[in-house]
């Protein structure tokens, strides 16, 4: 027997389940506030590395992601090579395609406002869509965590580096750390089964132990492979050893089918004689 209708202004989930629109618009206007308000960070940091308030601006319009825009003015900043910097960014932005491949297949936007949505590609959007019950919703997330995070990061970018001296030292204010607190607050509830939390743990090992020997983007990229790790691990485990799969039958008993006869016949020789 069919359950209660979902209630007008709610998404229906598979299970049956609504979710109100006002809830998705709420959680996803957190999502935005939260870490759009860590552009100050990047504005006080791109003006510190030596980038000019169009440059800084620029990246924010253009790039809008977060984590390969710091890595690039990070290495600016230690007086790292120009290209070696942009090259580290790139990879690290690198994650946004693969989100990229989900998000079509979830959302299934129409192909002329697929161009537009791709600048919207980024963790925060990928993991608030991804969290809704059904497509409607997840819809209505990636919107409006994507419009409020674009315009809050870029307004607090552009007053960043233009109060970067008043501001002083960003890590004081905690806002460098705002974007991915939030990120492992939305990821923390998805890890569900023991082999995605040993992925995620296997992930951070790799990530941060990389981090001191390899350019800025390079552990993300590495630590992605966790995930074919663990699973070829679990594999493994369910199949076995290969020795044991492969290891030799025991020899069948010899065929004594095929002799009786001729005993039989032998036997019936002797009696006769």
């Amino acid at each position: 027997m069919p359950g209660p209708a979902a209630p007008a202004g709610a998404a229906e989930s598979t299970d049956g389940t609504a979710k109100p629109d006002s809830a998705v618009v709420r959680d996803s206007l957190g999502v935005g506030i939260a870490v759009g308000l860590s552009g100050f960070a990047f504005g006080v940091t791109s003006a510190g590395s030596g980038l000019t308030l169009l440059q800084t601006c620029a990246l924010s319009l253009l790039v809008f992601t977060g984590a390969s825009q710091f890595a690039l003015v990070g290495a600016l900043a230690a007086g790292g090579n120009p290209y070696t910097a942009a090259a580290g960014a790139f990879f690290l932005g690198i994650r946004n395609a693969f989100y990229g491949l989900r998000l079509s297949q979830l959302l299934a936007l129409p192909r002329a406002v697929r161009p537009f949505a791709a600048q919207w590609v980024i963790d925060e959007t990928a993991a608030v869509a991804l969290a809704q019950p059904n497509r409607r919703a997840a819809r209505l997330g990636f919107t409006v965590t994507g419009l409020s995070l674009y315009v809050l990061w870029n307004l607090t970018t552009l007053l960043g580096a233009l109060g970067a001296e008043a501001i002083g030292d960003t890590g004081a204010w905690g806002l460098d750390a705002a974007g991915p607190a939030v990120f492992l607050a939305l990821l923390a509830p998805m890890l569900r089964t023991a082999t995605e939390r040993l992925t995620a743990g296997l992930a951070v090992v790799l990530g941060l132990g990389l981090l001191p020997v390899l350019p800025a983007g390079v552990p993300v990229l590495v630590a992605a492979l966790a995930a074919p790790a663990v699973l070829w691990l679990k594999g493994r485990r369910m199949t076995g050893p290969p020795d044991a799969a492969g290891a030799a039958k025991p020899a069948a008993p010899p065929d004594t089918a095929g002799t009786a006869p001729e005993e039989s016949t032998h036997q019936k020789e002797g009696e006769s004689r």
